[in-house]
């Protein structure tokens, strides 16, 4: 029995391998991933590296076992088709025979059209008949914080999400549930909807890196057109600006505040602050 974690070099991956190495033997871990030389570290660990691609389905083959347990990684390919990538692993995950499969999918109260591949995934992964798990991952820290060098050069935070707020947390807490899931018992045909402890707003952002910083740092709000014009002029493609603004209006609607609580429990202990997300941001 091995456990599988897909797109094990991204960010959300490398966290995941990275807290499973402190729970399990590391040959008792499979890392899935398109280029081996990137995952040649985690090879040097004792972890089995599998080099397989959600678009060439045949490499798949064979891949999973009867009994494995499967971290299905959500793709970030979003022009050629998420939906069908994703199946590609399912299927060959209900080949096998696995013994679970945990998807890292969106908040059910997110409507954006960034949510739709998610909520199409979900489907195929139900209808499959595989025991599965749903980690309804919830927005990120590091969204903005890996992001602050156009902030700081104009001493603002720039969003079209009003006076939404946002159940953020860092990628490693969102690792340590799915590390929770894989490792542990009785979590299957479960759906956990995941997000941080503290809800915040782009006005509290903007204050909380005044306050690190010793600058002064404002909020502009502004609207969705824009906003869509300030991520094209950045060079962003207008497909994908188009989803990051539907993505603000959905904050500004508090369809990122998730409140149950689950991604704290799943780990056993609060959420990283934001704060902290930041200061991290600022060292680095």
């Amino acid at each position: 029995m091995s456990i599988v974690v897909t797109g094990a070099t991204g960010h959300l991956g490398r966290l995941v391998v990275a807290q499973l190495l402190e729970k399990i033997p590391a040959e008792q871990i499979t890392a899935v991933v398109r280029d081996e030389t990137k995952a040649a570290d985690l090879a040097a660990r004792g972890v089995r590296v599998a080099t397989a691609d959600y678009n060439a389905p045949e490499t798949f083959d064979g891949l999973f076992a009867a009994g494995d347990k499967v971290l299905l990684i959500s793709g970030n390919e979003f022009a050629k088709g998420r939906v069908a990538q994703h199946t590609v692993v399912i299927e060959a995950a209900k080949a096998a025979g696995v013994a679970l499969l945990a998807y890292t999918s969106a908040p059910s109260s997110l409507t954006a059209a960034l949510a739709d591949d998610h909520r199409a995934t979900e489907k195929v992964l139900l209808a499959s008949g595989l025991p599965y798990t749903l980690l309804r991952n919830g927005w990120y820290h590091e969204n903005y914080t890996e992001n602050l060098a156009p902030v700081l050069e104009h001493d603002a935070v720039v969003a079209a999400a009003g006076e939404g707020r946002v159940s953020s947390a860092a990628r490693a807490d969102y690792a340590a549930a799915a590390v929770a899931v894989l490792t542990g018992e009785g979590h299957e045909n479960r759906t956990y909807e995941l997000g941080g402890d503290e809800a915040w707003s782009f006005a509290e952002y903007a204050a909380e890196l005044s306050r690190q910083t010793g600058r002064e740092i404002v909020y502009n709000a502004v609207t969705g057109e824009v906003m869509r014009g300030i991520l094209t002029g950045a060079g962003l493609p207008e497909p994908l600006a188009t989803l990051f603004v539907g993505v603000d209006a959905s904050i500004a609607e508090g369809e990122l505040v998730v409140a149950t609580g689950d991604l704290s429990r799943l780990t056993g202990r609060p959420t990283t602050p934001l704060a902290e997300a930041i200061a991290v941001a600022l060292k680095g």
